[in-house]
C-alpha cells in the first residue's frame, strides 16, 4: 500500500510528527515493538520545564508552552526545586540562575519537602514547572493520525529500506510505499538512516537508571515538587504516590532494550540519601531508557540535504515531551514547505544540514 508518508519509530518523536503530517497527506507509522512508546517515551519521568536545554531546545520549549496550557489534561501542577550543599555554592548557583529559579530559606524548603536534612543547605524552586501526562500525549497525537486516515502499526520492525524514482520502499512485514520517509528512530536512528542509504549523523544514546520506592516516612508526598541535586547528580519525583529516584546518570550504550545498572543506581540513591532524613528500605522496582544526542546535543529536525524526502526527528535526548509539539511542528512545516514559526536562526541550529 501506498502513504505519502512513512513514520519510522512510534515514541514520542515519531507520533507527533505523523500526527502534523497527517494533517498534510496520508501517514503510516511504524512501531517494532508490540506497544508505543515501548523504549525511551515509556519510560521517562516527564517534566515541561521551559528552561531546561540548549538556546534551540529553549526555543522549543517556549514556543510549545501554549499547546500544554491549551489542554488542561496534559499538564499538572508540580514544582521544580534545586537543593545543594554548602560546598557546592558556586555550581548551585549556576544552575539556581541558568534555570530561573528563587532561592528559598531552609525553613521554606524543608516546608515543601519534610524529609531534607542540614546537609541540604541550599535550595531554589520555581513553580511554573509541569507534570506531562506523557500516554495521554501520545496516545492523543496516535489518534490524530487514525482520525486523519492514516495507520499506526506496532510489531512492525524494518528490515529492508530502498529508494527509486517513485519514492521510498519499507519491508516491515509486509511492503510499503510512502513518497516522504521520516526517521524518529530513537537510538537506532542512524542505523535506519544507513538501510536508507543516507549518511549517520553521529547520534549516541546514553543509559539513564531509575528506582520507584515508597513514599518516604509514608508520608503524603504527592505535592511535593520535582527534586534535583547540584549539576543534576540526581533527581526525585513523586509519581502516583510513591518517589523516583534517578542517578540522572549519562553511559554511553548502544541501541538495545535497557536495564538498570544496579551499582550505578545505588550510587545514585547514595546522593539522594546524603540529603534526606529518610533512608531508603526498598526499592520496588527499577528500569532504565536510553537518552540520545546528536554530537552538539540539539534536536535533528527537517529534511537531509542530501534527499530532502528522507526527514529526520531525532536527538530529543531528555527533552522529546516537552519539545513535542513544536518540533512535530517545526518537521511538518519544513517537509510541507512551510514559513516555520521558529526564527531562522533556531530551524538552522535544529537542521540535519549542520552536519553535512
Amino acid at each position: 500500500m501506498r502513504y505519502d508518508f512513512i513514520v519510522i519509530g512510534g515514541g514520542i518523536a515519531g507520533l507527533s510528527a505523523g500526527a502534523r503530517l497527517s494533517e498534510h497527506g496520508t501517514v503510516l507509522l511504524l512501531e517494532s515493538e508490540s506497544a508505543l512508546g515501548y523504549h525511551a517515551s515509556g519510560r521517562s519521568a516527564a517534566l515541561f520545564e521551559e528552561s531546561y536545554g540548549l538556546p534551540s531546545t529553549l526555543a522549543l520549549n517556549q514556543a510549545s508552552r501554549a499547546f500544554f496550557q491549551a489542554d488542561p489534561h496534559l499538564t499538572g501542577p508540580r514544582g521544580l526545586m534545586l537543593i545543594g550543599k554548602t560546598d557546592e555554592d558556586a555550581a548551585f548557583e549556576a544552575d539556581r540562575d541558568a534555570m530561573g529559579l528563587a532561592e528559598l530559606t531552609r525553613d521554606e524548603a524543608r516546608a515543601m519537602v519534610p524529609i531534607l536534612n542540614d546537609d541540604a543547605a541550599r535550595a531554589a524552586w520555581r513553580e511554573d514547572a509541569w507534570d506531562i501526562d506523557t500516554d495521554l500525549l501520545m496516545q492523543n497525537f496516535a489518534r490524530a493520525i487514525r482520525g486523519n486516515g492514516g495507520a499506526v502499526t506496532t510489531g512492525a520492525a524494518v528490515t529492508a529500506i530502498s529508494r527509486d524514482a517513485g519514492g521510498w520502499q519499507v519491508t516491515a512485514g509486509d511492503a510499503y510505499e510512502a513518497t516522504t520517509l521520516v526517521n524518529a528512530a530513537g537510538p537506532w536512528a542512524d542505523r535506519v538512516a544507513q538501510m536508507a542509504g543516507i549518511a549517520p549523523l553521529g547520534l549516541q544514546a546514553y543509559r539513564r537508571s531509575m528506582a520507584r520506592i515508597p513514599a518516604p516516612g509514608g508520608l503524603d508526598i504527592r505535592n511535593w515538587p520535582m527534586i534535583f541535586g547540584t549539576g543534576e547528580s540526581w533527581y526525585a519525583k513523586p509519581d502516583a504516590g510513591k518517589l523516583l529516584v534517578s542517578p540522572a546518570e549519562e553511559d554511553p550504550a548502544q541501541p538495545h532494550d535497557a536495564w538498570a545498572d544496579d551499582m550505578v543506581l545505588a550510587e545514585g540513591l547514595a546522593r539522594y540519601e546524603a540529603m534526606v532524613t529518610e533512608p531508603v528500605t526498598r526499592l520496588e522496582t527499577s528500569w532504565a531508557g536510553l537518552r540520545t544526542f546528536a554530537p552538539d546535543r540539539s534536536l535533528v529536525l527537517g529534511p537531509d540535504p542530501t534527499d530532502r524526502s528522507f526527514v529526520w526527528s531525532a536527538g530529543q535526548g531528555g527533552y522529546g515531551f516537552q519539545t513535542a509539539p513544536a518540533a512535530s511542528r517545526l518537521v511538518a512545516d519544513l517537509v510541507t514547505g512551510q514559513a516555520p514559526e521558529l526564527p531562522p536562526e533556531i530551524v538552522a541550529a535544529l537542521s540535519p544540514e549542520r552536519f553535512r
